[in-house]
């Protein structure tokens, strides 16, 4: 069992089959922190509105949540556009998880962290939200294909991999749109007197320096399988966990001028 000051997840998408739930619980169930931040798109109202699906991996996820709040880890939810509703309720608890509209978390060695899902800072969203609904019919359609070929690679022995994921990475626009949200959100964070900012939104995990602030990506549980930690010493990082029931690994550090680092834990199947 690993402990943490604080993590990070994001982009969960409960509710969508799409969601990797149980990939998520084995992740809890390894991993303990002092303080939690759920950085956006939990739950998906979008996708819950057009039709329900909740299996039950995806209510223990929940519940999983809720349990570690009770057990006194901090849990802090800061709403994205996927369950925007839940903005209506900033300032107040549910089941000792606290709804907020961003958040500043200072890490261990006293650096000021903005943290926010990042939605409110994508030009789709705010000007043309009707074409992010056409994205998200399209991106569910992937997602669906993807979910079946998953299903061999598991009975074959090997780790989850994301279609949709490998697609966004081979498309010249897709790759221009990351790299100007990751300048938007690193400008944003200084100029709220901040040393750098955590978000998901995108579905790319990533930690690096961008004009001297840290952009920090916890990525998400569709694609990427991936959150953002940070150890009791000040460090962060990425842990990508595409196996499920296997066994912690120790994880090397990152810097405060880091590239890109993918964890990745062994496991027996």
């Amino acid at each position: 069992m690993m402990h943490y000051r604080a993590i990070w997840i994001s982009d969960v998408h409960l509710g969508t089959s799409g969601c990797q739930a149980d990939y998520l619980l084995d992740f809890l169930k390894h991993n303990e922190a002092d303080k939690y931040y759920l950085v956006g798109d939990i739950i998906d109202g979008w996708r819950l509105k057009k039709s329900f699906y909740w299996p039950q991996s995806h209510n223990d996820v929940v519940q999983k949540l809720l349990r570690k709040a009770r057990k006194g880890a901090e849990v802090i939810y800061v709403p994205g556009n996927h369950d925007e509703s839940a903005r209506q309720f900033f300032g107040l608890s549910f089941g000792d998880v606290k709804v907020v509209e961003e958040a500043i978390h200072i890490t261990a060695d006293g650096k000021k962290l903005w943290v926010t899902h990042g939605d409110l800072f994508d030009g789709v969203m705010q000007y043309a939200k009707w074409l992010a609904y056409v994205g998200d019919t399209l991106y569910s359609f992937i997602l669906y294909i993807n979910r079946y070929f998953n299903m061999l690679r598991v009975k074959m022995g090997l780790q989850y991999w994301s279609l949709s994921q490998y697609l966004k990475h081979q498309v010249k626009n897709a790759v221009s749109y990351i790299a100007d949200f990751e300048h938007i959100m690193a400008r944003e964070a200084r100029l709220r007197g901040c040393d750098g900012v955590v978000c998901g939104h995108i579905h790319k995990a990533e930690i690096r320096e961008i004009d001297g602030l840290l952009y920090c990506n916890d990525g998400d549980w569709v694609e990427s399988l991936t959150a953002l930690v940070e150890t009791h010493a000040g460090e962060l990082k990425i842990i990508h966990w595409p196996f499920i029931k296997g066994e912690p690994i120790e994880i090397p550090a990152i810097t405060f001028k880091p590239d890109v680092e993918v964890l990745v834990k062994e496991a027996t199947l």
